[in-house]
This record gives C-alpha cells, sequence and structure tokens, in this order.
C-alpha cells in the first residue's frame, strides 16, 4: 500500500538523517562509547556537585504536573541531575538509566542518602524485556540524541510507564544574532537538524496521539571579555571564513555590558511531550 498524507515520511530515517554532521558524514561521538564516555566524565569533572542549569527548574515544575509523590519514576539519561535531584526528592521510587558509568557514579555521591533510588547501567534503546520492571512514570529530558534506533526507545517508554511517559527537549528560536548573519550576510548557520516535532510524528506512526506543552524559558550567557562573548557566539557559523565585524555588529542589539563584563540574554522553549500508555 502507498503511503499517504504525513505517513508518507519515514520520521525515524529523518531523524536518523538529522543525526549526521554538516558535512553528510555521523560524528564519531555518536558511534565512539568511550568518547561518550569521555565527554561526560569531563563535564562532570567541571561541575560543583549538585550543580544544575537554572532553566530546569521551570521544566520540573511543569513535568511535575504529571507525578503524584506516590509514583515510581523512571528517569532516561539523567545527566548531572537537572530533573534527578528535584525527583527523588518528591517521588517515592526513582531508578536512573545511562550508558555512562561517570554519570551514575556521579549522581551515586551526590544522593548517598536517598535509599529510593536506583541506577541502571545500560542504552535505553538496546533495553531487554527483562531488563526493568514497569514503573508508573517514564521521563527523559534531552537524552535522545545518541539513539539511532529511536522506535526501539519510544517503545520502551511506552511498554514501562503504567501512567504517563514524558519526553522533554529544549528548542528555538536559535540565538536571534545568528539570524541577523543568515539573513544580513548571507552565512551559512548550524541551525538545529533534529527539534521536538519529530517525537510528536513518530509517536502519531506508531498511534500514538501525544499532547505538546511548550514552555517559555529564558537563559542569560555571561562572558569576561568582549572577545569571549565574539569567540563563543560564533561557534554555530557553518563558513570557516566569516568576518568577525559582521558578528561583533550583529550581537550589538543584545547584548548588555555591566563593569566590564558582557551579558546576552535568550529567549527560547522547552516542548513537554507525553502520553498515557496504550
Amino acid at each position: 500500500m502507498t503511503r499517504k498524507g504525513p505517513l508518507a515520511i519515514n520520521y525515524e530515517a529523518l531523524w536518523q538523517e538529522g543525526m549526521k554532521d554538516w558535512q553528510g558524514q555521523m560524528p564519531e561521538r555518536m558511534l565512539n562509547d568511550q568518547l561518550e564516555e569521555q565527554f561526560w566524565s569531563q563535564s562532570i569533572a567541571r561541575k560543583k556537585i549538585g550543580q544544575t542549569d537554572p532553566y530546569a527548574t521551570q521544566i520540573f515544575e511543569e513535568i511535575k504536573k504529571h507525578i503524584q509523590p506516590h509514583h515510581t519514576v523512571i528517569e532516561i539519561g539523567p545527566g548531572w541531575g537537572n530533573y534527578t535531584f528535584p525527583l527523588a526528592d518528591y517521588v517515592r521510587e526513582l531508578t536512573c538509566v545511562d550508558s555512562s558509568d561517570s554519570i551514575l557514579s556521579y549522581l551515586q555521591q551526590c544522593l548517598q542518602d536517598k535509599n529510593h533510588v536506583s541506577y541502571v547501567h545500560a542504552k535505553w534503546e538496546q533495553l531487554a524485556e527483562s531488563d526493568l520492571k514497569a514503573h508508573d512514570i517514564v521521563v527523559g529530558v534531552n537524552c535522545f540524541y545518541r539513539m539511532y534506533e529511536i522506535k526501539a526507545a519510544l517503545r520502551h517508554m511506552d511498554r514501562l510507564a503504567k501512567k504517563r511517559a514524558i519526553i522533554g527537549m529544549t528548542t528555538g528560536p536559535i540565538q536571534p544574532h545568528y539570524e541577523v548573519l543568515h539573513e544580513k550576510y548571507g552565512y551559512d548557520i548550524k541551525y538545529p537538524r533534529r527539534d521536538y516535532i519529530e517525537f510528536l510524528n513518530l509517536l502519531y506512526e506508531m498511534d500514538i496521539y501525544a499532547d505538546c506543552h511548550i514552555v517559555p524559558l529564558e537563559r542569560t550567557y555571561e562572558y569576561e571579555t568582549l572577545e569571549q562573548l565574539v569567540t563563543t557566539q560564533s561557534k554555530k557559523i557553518l563558513n570557516t571564513d566569516f568576518n568577525r565585524a559582521h558578528v561583533e555588529e550583529s550581537l550589538v542589539p543584545f547584548i548588555e555590558e555591566k563593569n566590564g563584563r558582557y551579558y546576552y540574554r535568550h529567549d527560547f522553549h522547552a516542548a513537554l511531550v507525553s502520553w498515557q500508555p496504550k
């Protein structure tokens, strides 16, 4: 049978294509588990114990609307604990599943007094049927970027969540000076290659009709020097021969200088895609 309408698109293939870099190659970190482990080990080393991202608090408050204190929860890919720490303080039982030893060791160090928190070292999309028991809630935020078999990952969420499955993903718009660089100067920009809308489409393809809630967020980047600001905020330019003066000019409307430091405020969003399991 010929596919028609939105189902004419193979959304898993589209997701997998979006994992490639701008040269059409799969980045080594997507394929090399040792390199991924090294990334997380280095990231954790730069963190203060228990340090999380400020914007995560607002996202958690929205996630929390689906969760009760008596619930059991699986968290996929907890990272440095943006949602793990508040979940550990709120729910009856929490199971953290991550492919990184460094992450799980860090979380265990931070949550030594939380006997109701357990840890599973595994790749979520490669779980076997017997690896985990079902919990009331399954949640994962910004943790799917290396999951090539994304439909398997979503099926595991649907299978293991008794009451609600929740996907969180931070999304655009991109920092506004990049739009200026593209529209005024014609630079090629590293716009996001995957976004939350693909989860909605993948789930639709699986006969799951998910809800989607958009959460407005803001973040302020702080820099010690103008040089540091310009260097950091040039990283999404694909052209190798860009003019730094163009970057400085594009940044002017969006930055503020206070006491010799530079601040860049950026409005963005989080999407929460959730559904009641079959």
